[in-house]
């Protein structure tokens, strides 16, 4: 049986890459996408490494975007993201993905979906994984996407040319509001593990931040380190599954490790000496905050967009465990530098009190992007065959 071809684009985007493909390319029936995804991209793996697919063996390498006509008056674009599992058969499309973010409005330039004149473009971008509205704004280079620049993004080598990403009213992105249990912090349950203070917050994704302290960690400690400490990754695999059915995005424990993209699960502490991955130091008055994330059981060696916008948020929310150990300003507008593996990352998140409720107006941020290749992915056919019978 010949391999299927399906036209798609390989793009750099932030701190990740993925396969980007038209909707109009893919059955119809969106049943059949999953055992697309995991052929090409090459899951599942046992071995972790997807050699036999466009992966790259962790969770920030094993992505699918999909982009086509607006299905919204306020959008240019309809894109969904799909986080494809690289040790399993599970395709996840509960979350979305904030460093891809940053391709689609490039890619629906380059590819001529959106017509723009002019040396700027401004994209809206709904997610259709969250019902949200992104802004994309970047340069044009002949009428293409720039890809030269100036700006370093930590975890990447080298510049490229600035993205700017404007996550609109972020709030409830997952569960329909910014604070899912209505608390900024509350103690959470974990059978087997004990009891925890926590912040479950929802802004862009739903995320849960927990103290490292009180994880026994302080808070530095780099990707290697905690991908070898089992014993907390099985916590705070925990603690996430409690949070996402306190948040009620999962109604089980057994849902809840289905649904493997949200919520994330994250640990912080005050602003602190570090070394990042390339061995540099970060001091402490370089950053707000010291941030870790953990999503589909493997710690991110450069946060996660969409958690680090919810970070943000959650720093601006008095009395949350991340505003907790965050560095005070006067300044509630000022960005957010936030520590992490690769070096530090500035949010810039505006949260109002309203009613005695608290609203997430915008969050941004910058990132560089780039196309790789474009052409044809293949993918199995007999696997997919045998995959959908």
């Amino acid at each position: 049986m010949p391999q299927t071809r399906i036209r798609a684009v390989f793009m750099r985007d932030g701190t990740s890459k993925a396969i980007v493909f038209h909707e109009q390319d893919l059955p119809r029936d969106k049943r059949a996408w999953d055992e697309i995804f995991l052929a090409a991209i090459g899951a599942p793996d046992p071995y972790g490494r997807q050699l036999d697919g466009m992966g790259g063996g962790v969770s920030s390498l094993s992505k699918v975007c999909i982009v086509g006509p607006p299905t919204r008056p306020d959008a240019d674009i309809d894109y969904t993201f799909a986080q494809v599992s690289v040790k399993d058969a599970r395709v996840d499309y509960s979350g979305n993905c904030g460093n891809m973010s940053s391709a689609m409005g490039p890619f629906a330039v380059d590819e001529g979906l959106v017509k723009i004149s002019g040396d700027q473009a401004l994209v809206r971008i709904h997610n259709t994984n969250t019902q949200k509205i992104i802004w994309s704004r970047f340069g044009l280079d002949d009428g293409l996407a720039a890809v030269d620049g100036d700006l370093a993004i930590p975890g990447v080598a080298g510049t490229g040319a600035p993205v700017r990403l404007e996550f609109r009213d972020p709030g409830g992105a997952t569960t329909g509001r910014l604070l899912p249990t209505g608390k900024v912090a509350e103690t959470l349950d974990v059978p087997g593990h004990g009891s925890f203070t926590v912040s479950m917050v929802d802004a862009a994704n739903a995320c849960c931040f927990v103290r490292a302290e009180d994880l026994g960690k302080i808070g530095t400690e780099l990707p290697d380190v905690l991908d070898a400490d089992a014993v907390l990754l099985d916590r705070l695999q925990a603690i996430r599954c409690a949070a996402s059915v306190a948040m009620g995005i999962a109604s089980t424990r057994e849902e809840a490790i289905a649904k493997s993209q949200v919520p994330f699960i994250g640990f912080v502490a005050g602003p602190l000496d570090a070394s990042t991955l390339t061995g540099e130091r970060v001091a402490a008055a370089e950053a707000d905050v010291t941030g870790r994330v953990i999503s589909n059981g493997q710690p991110h060696r450069a946060l996660p967009l969409t958690a680090s916008l919810c970070m943000a948020v959650a720093a601006r929310l008095e009395g949350s465990v991340v505003h907790e150990v965050t560095r005070k300003t006067s300044d509630a507008e000022a960005p957010i530098r936030i520590a992490m593996p690769s070096g530090v990352l500035t949010v810039a998140a505006t949260v109002k009190g309203r009613a005695g409720e608290w609203i997430a107006e915008q969050g941004a941020f910058y990132r560089t992007q780039r196309r790789l290749f474009d052409g044809h992915v293949y993918a199995s056919s007999a696997r997919i065959a045998a995959r959908n019978r």
